[in-house]
């Protein structure tokens, strides 16, 4: 599903990592850890191209993503839901129409998909905060609507940066319960995180592995969880 070949990627002329391999096969989960500044919201954004390796290649669904052209690669980010680490949302528009917008954007008829997002607003626990605007939202209501709207697509692969960097304990639980839960559906999910308790809080509820990014390479760090 992913595929990294000898990935290197450089800011300016500094190298954050090289030589970078992988694979993330369809329906696996992993996690993404290792020490501030390692790189690994630069790992993420280069598996949905929002980035492109300065050596090396990326594939994403046997397509190279160097070799895609602009129309082309939006229509494969559409099977990859990101949830970024600052979460941004349009301030004016109530919480309802935010988690809609990869709809809108994309064409669809909100008519015939109103069940669906009513339903997607349930699943993460937002139905009495549909209304709301952005700035009255806590940290947590912002984190799981943005989970729900990097969803709203049913992409293949949700990536995730840090998504109980700002939660609380209770808060950070809920949000790994519904990413396995998502992978227990078949999706493939990469957690990027420094928070080492949530890996393990994760050890008798889904079987993962643990990629560990620090002194410019990525390395597996222990068996299934």
């Amino acid at each position: 599903m992913i595929e990294f070949e000898n990935v290197a990627y450089s800011y300016g002329g500094d190298k954050l990592f090289s030589d970078v391999s992988l694979r993330l096969s369809p329906g696996s989960f992993h996690f993404l850890t290792g020490p501030s500044g390692a790189g690994k919201t630069t790992l993420i954004r280069l598996c949905y191209g929002a980035l492109l390796p300065t050596g090396g290649q990326v594939r994403l669904f046997d397509c190279e993503m160097g070799e895609l052209d602009r129309d082309q690669l939006a229509l494969m980010r559409r099977r990859v839901g990101v949830v970024h680490q600052d979460c941004r949302f349009i301030d004016h528009l109530p919480l309802l129409d935010n988690i809609a917008l990869p709809l809108t954007v994309s064409g669809f008829d909100m008519t015939q998909e109103r069940a669906n997002l009513d339903e997607l607003i349930s699943w993460v626990g937002l139905s009495e905060r549909a209304g709301a605007l952005p700035p009255e939202l806590s940290g947590g209501e912002r984190q799981r609507a943005a989970l729900a709207r990097a969803v709203i697509l049913s992409p293949d692969m949700i990536l995730a940066d840090e998504p109980t960097g700002n939660v609380d304990w209770e808060m950070s639980q809920r949000l790994l319960h519904l990413l396995i839960e998502l992978n227990r559906m078949g999706k493939t999910v990469l957690v990027a995180t420094h928070d080492l308790a949530l890996i393990r809080a994760a050890k008798s509820q889904v079987q993962a592995r643990v990629l560990r990014i620090s002194n410019r390479e990525l390395h597996l760090a222990g068996a299934d969880l």
